[in-house]
């Protein structure tokens, strides 16, 4: 397997946002140049935001273009002046129940502004583009764990669908111009400086401030917690290594990317309860349109090729979040 190359410039798109943060951290941390890129929208706090990016400005390694994917141009001047030679497409309009109040941002962003990184990819080519997908393409299936051979042709919402979009999008431009491309879909990533739209960044808020929680289809929900660092660690040995061309020539491949061990989110919550050290009041509600029942990743096929095998415990990721938590907001 091939390693981290320091002379390679890697680009980030959504460098601002979580996941994208914590990628761009570890990248830079092993000498590598990266490019970030992001809108900052204020579909969640702005600030949190730009404190991420001050920590990565930091290092004399980064630079970072505050642009929109929908703007072709841009896109294409960025990329005939830094030929990057690693994508990591991490841009999107997230949220499930969002997507459903808001569908016209996530056309524009994840459908429009994906195939503007297709493109600029076409006519400046990398050696390889991983991009996010998202554990919600499975939709409702009831086969588990969830496996990328199974069916996805039925999303429950918008937002899984723009994912799906793009996963064959992927796939048509591979197949026509030879770019090495990766799919990753992610389960439930949490972890410090996370997304305060995500259940877990809520709740965590709103217990510390004596609020009810809203608990969806009375409790009974299954989420595959995915820590943070176990997900950068599975993008970087992906993302050094485009996949191989599959039976049609296509130089291809999805991968999922989470723990491997459904939990119950009473039980997420307990554990959430414990390290914040306050009682929940909590409100129970039917199941949400968009919702699913229950996640649960076969990771497989990443363990097999690239030996990636989730590390961090449930309990050990929420005690690393809320202290982070607790320090970031002065609790």
């Amino acid at each position: 397997m091939k390693r981290l190359e320091t002379d390679k410039t890697y680009l980030i798109t959504g460098g601002a946002g979580f996941i994208g943060f914590h990628l761009s951290k570890s990248l830079l941390e092993a000498g590598a140049q990266v490019i970030g890129l992001d809108n900052k929208n204020d579909y969640y706090e702005v600030g949190l935001k730009e404190d991420r990016l001050a920590i990565l400005e930091n290092y004399e390694n980064y630079c970072f273009y505050e642009m929109d994917l929908t703007d072709k141009e841009d896109v294409m001047d960025l990329f005939k002046k830094k030929r990057p030679d690693f994508v990591v497409n991490l841009a999107a309009q997230a949220g499930v129940r969002h997507s459903i109040d808001n569908p016209d941002v996530y056309i524009q962003s994840n459908i429009v502004g994906f195939f503007h990184i297709l493109e600029a990819c076409r006519r400046y080519p990398v050696e390889h583009l991983v991009f996010a997908s998202s554990s919600s393409v499975y939709g409702g299936n009831e086969k588990v764990p969830f496996s990328t051979e199974d069916k996805v042709d039925c999303p429950v919402s918008l937002y899984a669908a723009t994912k799906r979009s793009n996963e064959l999008m992927a796939y048509s431009y591979s197949k026509l111009y030879g770019i090495p491309a990766t799919g990753l879909r992610f389960f439930t990533v949490y972890g410090p400086y996370g997304r305060p739209d995500m259940a877990y960044f809520k709740f965590a808020v709103k217990i510390m401030n004596k609020e009810p929680i809203q608990i969806y289809n009375n409790g009974d929900m299954y989420r595959d917690f995915t820590y943070i660092d176990d997900v950068v660690e599975g993008i970087k040995n992906v993302l050094y290594n485009s996949p191989e061309k599959d039976e049609r020539g296509v130089t291809y491949k999805i991968y999922n990317i989470g723990n491997h061990k459904p939990e119950k989110l009473m039980d997420f919550v307990s554990v959430l309860e414990k390290y914040l050290g306050k009682e929940a009041k909590k409100e129970f509600f039917p199941m949400q349109p968009g919702d699913v029942y229950q996640t649960y990743a076969d990771v497989t096929d990443l363990m097999e090729d690239y030996g990636f095998k989730p590390h961090t415990s449930l309990d050990e990721g929420i005690r690393r979040f809320v202290e982070w938590f607790k320090d970031y907001y002065g609790y």
